[in-house]
Parts: structure tokens; sequence; C-alpha cells
């Protein structure tokens, strides 16, 4: 599994989509800047793209593709975000964060 390929762009999307989880980070949305308090570390990163790689086999692909990442960032980062009081008061889940920030975050066009 480890062996499956990635692109560099779909690479730089996993991270980018960890990235978008902290809100000090530029790339942040402005949901995420207002509901988390502390988003995800670069070991979300690794197993977002581990996880993508076996979905890909799952699927009977040898490559892993943008859809892979997006299918499986909720379920890799949910745990690994901490939302704030105002997430609690408005009655935001980290569900919606995380559905509003992917919606956000460009995919690359695969090739």
């Amino acid at each position: 599994m480890r062996q499956v390929p990635i692109s560099e762009s779909v690479t730089r999307y996993a991270v980018d989509v960890v990235r978008a989880t902290r809100p000090a980070d530029p790339i942040a949305t402005d949901m995420v800047k207002k509901y988390i308090n502390f988003g995800s570390s670069i070991r979300a990163s690794m197993n977002l793209v581990l996880a993508a790689k076996a979905r890909a086999l799952m699927e009977g692909r040898y490559h892993v593709t943008p859809d892979d990442v997006k299918a499986l960032a909720l379920p890799i980062l949910r745990h690994r975000v901490l939302p704030n009081y105002y997430a609690e008061s408005d009655g935001v889940t980290i569900d919606d964060i995380l559905n509003s920030m992917l919606n956000d975050l460009a995919q690359p066009v695969a090739a």
C-alpha cells in the first residue's frame, strides 16, 4: 500500500487540506478562523495520504486522486481539530466546519 504512487499535486492537496484546519494559516477559511481553536498536525497529512492510497487500492486503482483525499478528510481530521466556544454556542459541528473548508479549498485538476 505504501508503494502506491501519488502525484505531487495530490500530495500538496492533502497537505493543504490539513493546513487549512489551522486558524493561523494563510489558507484557512473564514469559518475555520472563526470556529477552530487548534488545527491538525503534520501527522494528519501523513495519515490522510496513507488512507487515500488504501482507498485507491480498494477502488481498484493504482494511483491516488484528489477525490480519495477529499473522501477521507472528514474521518481522518474529525478528531484532530478542536472547535472553540463559538462553534459550540452557534451549534456548528466539526463536520460543518470541515465540509465548508473542503468546498472552499481548490482541488488539483486531474491530469
